[in-house]
């Protein structure tokens, strides 16, 4: 069996170096020319996941006709803002046979699509795509490295989430099937949001107590969220709700709360991105994420802070001080 990865940032590649031995071939899709060169040669990505070997067997490629060539599984990881790009230019190169499978984890600005439906979207013209969602609490290095990992894989079609969970589950890199792509998508981009916030209480100095309180709301306001957009509660109670949640918002790797730990420390926005070898998905899911709040008459406290500090220059402390106050009302 033969499988497509669109994308080499440091989730594409701990992908094809968790998969390879699960598939005949490998071929990963890297856009960065350059960078795929010195793959080739050094076997390893020195930008997004530097000291891990890519197996023998994962192919590098940079065009995507070569990489999509009679591939039965496409993973697509590559950043939301590129998606609907990279999805159209490959589209030619779609066949039905093909079983998708979406791994990034944003909603598109504007549109305010989840991935699997801007994926569905594009290969619309064509045919009607056979998708599913894949998404769990992981740390790309960690997933690499080869430690233990749990994730969730769903689709409406639970044929298709089953295909996929047999091709991809290994000793240590578990995979769940979950009827709610809704669920699963929005728990995947919206907890980014929330963990800038945890880095912002982390920057502030703040301890355990502020942590869980943060954790514990933003889920209800994930979870609200996502049920008024016809997602399942149960999704957000488990690996691709709480599971990433807890994760993003409290392991040293995230970078989304990276971002909010330098915010606190007042460092402007641009100047955080521009160190950041790494897209931050939270940056611009807050964006999103108060446009579906508005469209869907869902408050959304935290995430309208974030948004706040974001893009509208607010402080750090400030938008802590405005989320204490709020009038006072039941869990």
């Amino acid at each position: 069996m033969t499988l497509a990865i669109l994308g080499a940032g440091s989730w594409g590649t701990a992908l094809s170096i968790v998969l390879a031995p699960r598939f005949d071939r490998v071929r990963l899709w890297v856009y960065e020319r350059d960078l795929a060169a010195r793959m080739q040669s050094s076997r390893a990505n020195d930008i997004y996941l530097p000291g891990l070997k890519l197996p023998d067997s994962v192919e590098i490629e940079t065009s995507l006709a070569p990489a999509l060539e009679g591939a039965e599984i496409v993973l697509g990881v590559m950043p939301s803002r590129h998606a609907r790009r990279v999805y159209s230019e490959a589209r030619e190169h779609f066949h039905p046979s093909m079983t998708f499978v979406s791994a990034t984890k944003g909603i598109e600005q504007g549109t305010l699509l989840r991935m699997s439906e801007v994926l569905r979207q594009v290969a619309a013209e064509r045919f009607e795509a056979r998708i599913a969602v894949l998404s769990g609490p992981t740390f790309a290095l960690e997933v690499a490295r080869g430690e233990p990992a749990a994730l969730v894989i769903a689709s409406g079609d639970l044929s298709v989430a089953e295909r996929v969970q047999s091709a991809f589950s290994g000793p240590a890199f578990r995979l769940y099937t979950n009827p709610d792509p809704i669920g699963v998508e929005l728990g995947a981009a919206l907890k980014n949001v929330i963990a800038i916030g945890a880095g912002v209480c982390q920057g502030l100095g703040l301890g355990n107590n502020t942590l869980a309180a943060l954790i514990t709301r933003g889920l209800a306001e994930i979870t609200r969220l996502a049920v008024a957009m016809g997602g399942q509660p149960k999704t957000l109670a488990g690996l691709a709700g709480l599971g990433d949640l807890v994760l993003t918002c409290s392991g040293e790797l995230s970078r989304n709360r990276r971002v909010g730990i330098e915010l606190a420390k007042g460092r402007p926005l641009a100047e955080i991105v521009g160190s950041m070898p790494m897209i931050a998905e939270g940056i611009e899911t807050a964006a999103a994420a108060v446009a579906l709040g508005s469209k869907f008459r869902v408050d959304l406290p935290i995430m309208q802070q974030m948004h706040a500090v974001l893009y509208a220059g607010k402080g750090p402390r400030e938008a802590l001080r405005d989320l204490l106050e709020r009038s006072l009302k039941g869990e």
